[in-house]
């Protein structure tokens, strides 16, 4: 950092196994690319090609080069893979993956319905040459899914061999573990987490207001992902209680008795 400030929440170090923000990159140009490196590349995890950008973004190898050169993990959003799936062309994804080197793969079944015994064992199979992220929720939000079912499904996900499993929020943030207006479903979320190690799970949240609702729940070390590109320096300012929003989370143990006593001070100044 550029400077020493006291009470800053202990941030763990690239490359980390938690406190992962990833990054969804929607169409950025080589040039754009180069400027959020500059920008936000030390506090960059992850990015991924969103959904099926991958398909026909320009100077994609250039790219996938350019993050990996400064320490971030490139790799495609699950609805291509989905989209391979789809057409019975599982091996040709995997084939893909191999050509552009990636060692970090999504596997979902957000768009379609995946046998989930099978979607396990696409996990342990792909897992042994890869880190493996499985998706888990619908980005249909007619679909409902019990608290039960995401459970289950998220440990035998993370029992295949998935790294992290990314509970489903879309980049809009209204569906999964989020109502149609954006609020955290805090009781599905609270019934994953008495189960699921939320160390395991990687938040999708693009709305600042669910940062906030993440950060507030698990501390500064809490997974999150779907981040805008202009949003990963205000997203670690929140991470470390630099923004108002979560400003009063991480300060002196002695700083409310200290509030208190102004407060006091000034009631009998004001009695007087």
């Amino acid at each position: 950092m550029n400077f020493e400030l006291s009470y800053i929440p202990e941030r763990s170090v690239k490359p980390r196994d938690k406190g992962i923000t990833m990054f969804m990159d929607k169409g950025l140009s080589v040039g754009e690319v180069k400027n959020f490196i500059d920008a936000s590349g030390h506090l960059t995890d992850l990015v991924k090609f969103g959904f099926g950008t991958a398909y026909v973004t320009n100077d994609l190898e250039r790219k996938l080069d350019m993050y990996r050169e400064a320490g971030i993990r490139p790799y495609f959003g699950g609805t291509l893979f989905e989209a391979f799936y789809a057409r019975q062309k599982v091996g040709d994804y995997i084939k893909l993956l191999d050509k552009f080197k990636l060692d970090l793969a999504e596997i979902s079944d957000g768009s379609i319905i995946i046998n989930h015994d099978e979607k396990c064992e696409l996990i342990k199979s792909m897992s042994q040459d890869r880190t493996i992220l499985s998706e888990v929720g619908s980005k249909d939000s007619g679909i409902m899914i019990s608290p039960a079912k995401w459970i289950k499904m998220m440990s035998t996900e993370l029992e295949a061999g998935s790294w992290k499993v990314i509970a489903e929020g879309r980049e809009a943030g209204n569906v999964g573990v989020f109502r149609p207006n954006g609020t955290a479903h805090t009781m599905l979320i609270n019934r994953i987490i008495a189960k699921v190690a939320p160390e395991k799970i990687l938040w999708e949240a693009p709305q600042k207001n669910q940062q906030v609702w993440f950060i507030k729940l698990f501390g500064a070390e809490v997974n999150l992902g779907n981040i805008g590109q202009n949003d990963m320096i205000p997203l670690e300012c929140l991470r470390l209680g630099l923004r108002g929003d979560t400003f009063f989370d991480f300060l002196p143990p002695d700083y409310a008795e200290r509030l208190k006593q102004v407060n006091d001070e000034e009631e009998v100044e004001e009695e007087n």
